[in-house]
């Protein structure tokens, strides 16, 4: 890793996943650029709301404080904004004691290039384009949906991964996809014993990993969950993956096909994360969703 950052998790996230930007938003959709910079230079002591990602990111810097030693989790900010019009966001970092000191702002253009100097595990945004972007030079990404969704669990982080196409490969998506259900079924059943490939979540969950295994049992602040539409028999092939690749996932719901909505809500998820549009909209009116445009489902 880059010399600063050691053994951090890293995660980038734009300012308007940070913030909630949607009113200045509207000035540049409708009056331009020039407009826009205006706007938010003359309401730059007006504090920002906080956004979709704002609870995700309050309780990551919020780990630090529970470790000794070095920080163990750096966020960094991207944002289009220029330094000059980014004040405002920097003022509210800083109302709200977030400990954030690095960022990029690039006037306009797509910040996504930055992502990998950073050296980051994880990208949030509400830009699908610099997702996407992301996503093809290896980083883990997502677009962050509206849900408007209060969070009741003040001190626990709690994240949700779909499996195929999101923490594991979509080869087993592919043959579902282009073979039906009951090719799916025979493959992965004759696949039992072999892993699935890595999809672009597993970095972000075995960085994760590795902070859970820095405290005791009971005394972790993060908890993970894997949501899949699978079922059993091709959930073998899942915990097998999982071992293979020594990582440990707290919670484990196979729904065989289920909205996975109500079962998001019942564990509390801070943020989860699916590559299916479908999934996703059954997740965002109840807990904070990030679409990951990701494999055959999104070609």
């Amino acid at each position: 890793m880059p010399e600063g950052f050691g053994k951090k998790l890293v995660v980038a996230i734009s300012s308007r996943a940070l913030f909630d930007l949607s009113e200045s938003h509207k000035v540049f959709e409708n009056d331009g650029l020039e407009a826009y910079s205006r706007y938010q230079i003359e309401h730059e002591d007006v504090l920002l709301e906080p956004g979709e990602a704002f609870p995700m990111v309050e309780k990551l810097l919020r780990i630090n404080s529970l470790l000794e030693g070095e920080p163990r989790v750096e966020v960094i900010l991207l944002s289009r904004n220029s330094a000059d019009t980014g004040l405002r966001i920097f003022n509210s970092i800083h109302h709200y004691g977030l400990k954030i000191s690095r960022a990029a702002f690039t006037g306009g253009e797509s910040p996504y290039r930055y992502i990998a100097p950073f050296n980051s595990h994880l990208f949030l945004s509400t830009d699908a384009e610099d997702v996407r972007h992301a996503l093809e030079h290896g980083v883990a990404a997502a677009t962050l949906l509206t849900s408007n969704k209060a969070y009741k669990n003040k001190n626990e982080l709690r994240f949700a991964f779909d499996g195929d196409a999101v923490l594991f490969s979509d080869e087993a998506e592919q043959v579902f996809k282009t073979r039906g259900l009951d090719a799916f079924t025979e493959s992965e059943i004759a696949a039992a014993k072999k892993p699935l490939g890595g999809g672009p979540f597993k970095s972000f969950l075995s960085a994760l990993h590795s902070i859970q295994k820095e405290f005791s049992d009971g005394s972790c602040p993060i908890r993970t969950a894997l949501v899949t539409a699978r079922s059993a028999p091709a959930h073998e092939r899942v915990i097998r993956t999982l071992r293979a690749w020594e990582i440990r996932i707290d919670e484990s719901i196979f729904l065989g096909g289920l909205p996975k909505g109500e079962f998001l809500k019942a564990y509390g998820a801070d943020v989860f994360f699916d590559d299916q549009q479908a999934h996703c909209d059954s997740a965002r009116g109840h807990v904070a969703t990030g679409h990951v445009p990701h494999g055959i489902a999104n070609q």
